[in-house]
């Protein structure tokens, strides 16, 4: 039986505005560029990311269509939601939702009025930044009269913009191109030109400028297809029908590809296609970003089939972290490649001697100290380096050596009396220190201690697994690792760096569970749960730290998805 990726959700989601409804629930068509179109079940903008036609330069274009359907009594019926700056709820057609569905990656409304049933489906070209959108009047008597009320605005997708001179627009005859930047197209063009102020979205308010109406009249079975491109206005794109069968086909193209063991390794393997773009690259967030795009290496191209891709992303790859050996040696060793590991080998040792360790213990000091996490990635690197060598025919020996003294460094200075391992070793003073005080190492329990245990060539292994026990009883959610334990000072269970839980280290904390033999069962099932709670089949950036652990930062998150699609695998 074929495997799909597939979310349906009645009345009792689509209609609700509060915690935990549909407003909460947000779905994410991607356009292999970078651009994208986002909105929510409800169809409710509650972000000012949100809107259907969305540039990879993050530029945001086309906010809704508003439908609206006139009966044939004559009755207008509106079928959007907004919120506006004076707290009210208008109009409210969420109310009037039946069903939502999201399956291979293409979203699907469903309207009842009585026995008028509309239908609207949304997808993105591929290759190309557009939207197509297609409304169906699935069920009506007699036809009736739909109209879309084009709602838009040309600003960065963080900002606002308020009313004023309105943008710059041409008409063209089936509608409009807007700020010389995109075109609207659709049947029955009707411009208008006003500014609808004061819609709020949780991070603030703006002006919506409605820049005109499509209208058709539609029997039962018949559609009305509305277009939305960036760039070369005199490009036609397909027909909106098209190019929605063209986005569902490829969706189920690339699950098979990806090999998954189960639907949920489905689902995942459509959210990572999200994330790879042309390039190719990584978007690591589509409304933030976060972490460095190579540690979800492995579990973006490797766990769904896309190696050849992530090869040509690994020597390309313009910046050298230290993630960077990690990502080259986990593509070759999985993978084969040998050549590769010689062609890169020049820049990673590059990289790595221009990294100037402490001769006392082999770890990397920068102006805060050693930092765990960074000195568990600089000994993984290390390691990684070795056995590329080997795998290349080079001599391993100088960086064995190296591998050696940093390792037993790590192991000799990081443990910690309180039972888990310091944050920062050889920090700096403190902000008011005493007399005669200097460099401290901080014990502050943090969870990137679990990156001394999780990497391939990490640090620590079984026989100093102790801490992990404390990061599990102190840090550990139903989603992640939390940014700080609750006794510390200062921890706020809602703070970023203070507090918050980070989903993607419950796939780290599963891995070093794994190889330090210690239990790792049930790690992850509360982010499988997670996948139809916040951005739909993905994983979010970051939650609160405590219950009930509600979704913060960005909803379509590729470390999150990477490490999950890893770690469960490992864990099979």
């Amino acid at each position: 039986m074929r495997t799909r990726a597939r979310f349906v959700f009645g009345t009792q989601v689509c209609t609700s505005l509060t915690e935990g409804g549909g407003a909460d629930r947000e779905w994410l068509c991607s356009d292999g560029t970078g651009g994208y179109a986002m909105g929510t079940v409800a169809g409710l903008r509650t972000r000012r990311q949100h809107g259907l036609l969305v540039t990879a330069d993050r530029k945001v274009a086309l906010l809704t269509l508003d439908p609206v359907v006139t009966l044939t009594s004559g009755a207008r019926v509106e079928l959007a939601v907004h919120e506006w700056a004076s707290g009210a709820t208008a109009p409210h057609g969420h109310r009037l939702l039946e069903s939502f569905d999201l399956t291979d990656g293409v979203p699907r409304w469903r309207w009842r009025i009585g026995g008028v049933v509309v239908e609207r489906e949304l997808a993105m070209e591929r290759g190309r930044t557009g939207v197509a959108v297609v409304h169906r009047m699935l069920a009506a008597t007699e036809p009736v009269e739909l109209s879309l009320a084009a709602l838009c605005t040309w600003r960065d997708a963080g900002a606002a913009r308020i009313a004023g001179p309105p943008p710059a627009v041409e008409p063209v005859a089936d509608g409009v191109v807007v700020e010389h930047a995109y075109r609207i197209a659709g049947p029955g063009w009707r411009p208008d030109g006003t500014w609808w102020c004061g819609a709020r979205t949780r991070d603030g308010s703006e002006d919506l400028w409605h820049a005109g109406t499509f209208t058709a009249r539609l029997a039962a079975g018949e559609a009305m297809e509305v277009c939305a491109w960036a760039g070369d206005p005199a490009r036609r794109p397909p027909p909106a029908t098209a190019v929605v069968s063209a986005a569902r086909g490829r969706a189920r193209a690339v699950i098979p590809a990806a090999k998954p063991a189960d639907a949920l390794d489905a689902r995942l393997a459509l959210a990572a296609d999200a994330h790879i773009v042309t390039g190719p690259r990584v978007v690591a967030g589509y409304s933030a970003a976060g972490g460095d795009v190579l540690a979800a290496y492995e579990g973006l191209f490797l766990e769904t089939g896309r190696a050849a891709e992530g090869r040509a992303l690994l020597r390309g790859y313009p910046h050298r972290t230290l993630w960077y050996p990690h990502a080259v040696a986990r593509h070759v060793i999985r993978t084969g490649d040998a050549d590769l590991a010689a062609e890169l080998l020049p820049a990673l040792a590059a990289g790595l001697d221009g990294d100037g360790p402490d001769p006392a213990d082999g770890l990397l000091c920068g102006a805060a100290g050693k930092p765990v996490g960074e000195n568990a990635l600089w000994v993984n690197a290390l390691g990684a380096v070795a056995r590329l060598c080997e795998l290349a025919g080079a001599d391993p020996a100088g960086w064995l050596a190296r591998y050696d003294v940093a390792r037993a460094g790590f192991a000799k200075r990081y443990p910690a009396p309180d039972g888990w391992l310091y944050d920062v070793i050889d920090a700096p003073p403190p902000r008011y220190p005493l007399a005669g005080s200097g460099p401290y190492d901080d014990p502050v329990l943090r969870p990137l201690q679990v990156l001394a245990w999780s990497l391939p060539y990490a640090p620590l292994d079984g026989t100093c697994a102790e801490p992990l026990d404390a990061v599990g009883r102190y840090l550990l959610t139903p989603l992640g690792l939390r940014s700080l334990a609750a006794h510390e000072y200062g921890y706020r269970g809602g703070d970023r760096d203070r507090g918050s839980a980070w989903p993607w280290l419950a796939g780290a904390f599963a891995g070093a569970c794994h190889a330090a033999g210690r239990p790792a069962a049930g790690v992850l099932d509360g982010l499988a749960a997670h996948l139809d709670e916040y951005g739909l089949g993905s994983v979010s950036e970051l939650v609160d730290g405590e219950p009930p652990h509600r979704a913060g930062g960005a909803p379509f998150h590729a470390l999150g998805v990477a490490e999950l699609l890893r770690a469960r695998r490992l864990l099979r």
